[in-house]
């Protein structure tokens, strides 16, 4: 019998809930692919652009002033995922400098699913 894989939970800084990790893809709480995540624990969307870094406290975080999106080779697509009916409570956050943002709470449009994002070509 197969054990069920359970996410871990990925907080913002005010403690929601935003998104999961199932070791190393990310998805939206709907259970939508929305990035992965490097063994040196680096954020990529799914179009394969750096978002950030997943930090000790279980949440992405990105320098303010990033300016260079690196290309990275993207990793096939997984399934969806059956969203956790409920998330343990989050731990206490360390407050952040200036320089760095939190990217679920401050920019969450940087980890979109794939039939989304700014960079996607408009139908015609």
């Amino acid at each position: 019998m197969d054990t069920p894989i359970r996410p871990k939970p990925i907080y913002s800084t005010n403690g929601d809930c935003r998104a999961m990790l199932v070791s190393p893809n990310l998805y939206n709480m709907s259970g939508e692919w929305i990035g992965w995540i490097t063994p040196e624990k680096e954020v990529f969307d799914v179009d394969g652009y750096y978002v950030g870094w997943l930090s000790e406290d279980m949440r992405i975080l990105r320098k303010r002033s990033l300016t260079q999106m690196d290309r990275r080779k993207t990793p096939r697509p997984p399934g969806r995922i059956r969203a956790a009916a409920t998330m343990p409570l989050p731990p206490l956050m360390a407050e952040l400098p200036y320089s760095v943002v939190d990217v679920l709470e401050e920019e969450p449009n940087r980890l979109h699913t794939t039939d989304t994002g700014e960079l996607k070509e408009d139908m015609n």
